[in-house]
């Protein structure tokens, strides 16, 4: 469980990307990384890289979790994975709700909030994700979507929410190389944390996630709701990625 305090986060989804060697490079650089810096940083691997992460990172500073996991802990559920699971190779958080599984899996916020719920009863934090479609952006229904997501969550409790990660993510700047501005992140950021407000759990981490990349991330950083990164493509190149948490 990663408990909230004043370090930036910055956390890389390596999504469907890898190999054994390719991440030996990865995750080697990463153990090196002077850990002292003013921010706390980690990995989100696939989950058949799960023992790698664990043997390289073991014992250091450096978080390291999954992608996705069931919302059930055990059962006749092939081809899926519990937090249980998940438990047993060290993972420390776990990306829930991302827009990939919402888009191409049709992941409801129902199931989002139950897998969120099955993180938290075994220990792991869940970096829960939250974002608007290009056509909802057009549309102007930003702050409509970002609620009814947000508040699928926030029925779970203060208590449980208060345990979690978020991550705001527009869905028209992941991979795209366009980033939102940082103002207009600023402005999502501070609607999600005055309904976090409601329910008393405002001190949360709120990470921006959609095209960040060393150039800019600062930008982004500057912006008093803004906690930290969820990084994707950056994240694959060791030097990019480490230029992201020195800033």
């Amino acid at each position: 469980m990663i408990i909230k305090n004043s370090n930036r986060l910055v956390l890389g989804n390596w999504k469907m990307n890898g190999s054994v060697l390719d991440n030996a490079i990865l995750l080697s650089g990463l153990k090196n990384v002077d850990c002292s810096l003013h921010c706390d940083f980690g990995v989100l691997v696939p989950f058949p890289y799960l023992s790698q992460a664990l043997s390289v990172l073991h014992g250091t500073k450096i978080y390291w979790g999954a992608q996705n996991l069931s919302e059930h802990n055990s059962g006749a559920y092939t081809g899926e994975v519990s937090a249980s699971m998940l438990k047993e190779f060290g993972c420390s958080l776990v990306l829930v709700g991302h827009s990939e599984r919402r888009i191409l899996y049709k992941e409801t916020n129902s199931d989002i909030a139950r897998k969120a719920f099955a993180a938290i009863s075994l220990g792991i934090t869940p970096v829960v994700c939250f974002g608007e479609t290009l056509d909802e952006y057009k549309s102007k229904k930003t702050f409509n979507v970002i609620e009814n997501q947000v508040s699928s969550i926030l029925k779970l409790g203060k208590e449980k929410v208060s345990r979690m990660i978020f991550s705001y993510e527009p869905v028209w700047a992941i991979g795209s190389g366009s980033a939102a501005s940082p103002e207009y992140a600023q402005d999502i950021h501070a609607f999600i944390r005055g309904m976090l407000d409601k329910i008393g759990a405002g001190n949360i981490r709120i990470l921006y996630g959609g095209s960040v990349k060393a150039s800019n991330a600062a930008s982004f950083f500057m912006m008093p709701d803004i906690d930290g990164a969820l990084v994707g493509n950056a994240s694959l190149i060791i030097d990019d990625f480490l230029g992201i948490t020195k800033l």
